[in-house]
């Protein structure tokens, strides 16, 4: 076959496609295992986050969590089944997390927000995003101290309110309200809505 002719190059073409893919395809399948056991593994981390449990390296933070995390449930049937909520005990008090998830600006957002045994204030939080801007929706993740707000005896509902971020607290409903990240209005929005989303996915658990 003429090396310089259009069959020839096709035919190399299509050789050299099928085995780039399955050199990807080994090495994807071969990694898997690991990767897998990273992404358990940053799950971990992110409920004891939301536990305010940090600084931990990454053996001393899969003891903690084993340690921490005494129960896995899930409630509901069909279509309004919550597959997750995680049993905690803190100081000998019992705690409960929800995993959450919704959109920010440029992608999706989620989170863990951790919760009293009275199943009404907030212990905890932690969030995450895929692609928010950094400097601004960003914070959202890179903020500990924002984060930290949520843990200050926020309550999830009083009297009709929600628990919602917010450009500015309104006197009187201090305790459902938190602060947004300055300059990203509309990631603050998606927090609101995905903690709204949470508390409405979860209303007959946090109703017991």
């Amino acid at each position: 076959m003429k090396t310089n002719s259009n069959t020839y190059t096709i035919i190399y073409s299509a050789i050299l496609v099928v085995i780039v893919a399955f050199l990807l395809a080994f090495v994807s399948q071969s990694l898997k295992e690991k990767q897998d056991k990273n992404v358990a593994l940053d799950t971990k981390k992110q409920i004891l986050y939301s536990l305010n449990i940090r600084g931990l390296d990454d053996d001393a933070a899969s003891e903690k969590y084993d340690s921490v995390i005494f129960k896995i449930d899930s409630i509901g049937e069909g279509k309004d089944r919550v597959p997750y909520i995680y049993y905690a005990k803190i100081d000998g008090k019992e705690k409960y997390v929800l995993p959450m998830k919704g959109m920010g600006l440029w992608g999706g957002i989620s989170g863990f927000l951790s919760i009293n045994d009275d199943k009404q204030t907030v212990y905890g939080a932690y969030f995450n995003h895929e692609s928010e801007t950094a400097g601004l929706g960003a914070e959202i993740k890179d903020s500990q101290s924002w984060q930290e707000q949520f843990g200050k005896n926020k309550k999830l509902f009083v009297d009709g309110d929600t628990l919602s971020v917010v450009k500015k607290k309104d006197e009187g409903k201090e305790a459902t309200q938190v602060d947004g990240v300055t300059g990203a209005t509309l990631t603050s929005d998606g927090v609101s809505n995905m903690i709204r989303e949470t508390i409405r996915k979860y209303k007959e658990f946090l109703k017991k």
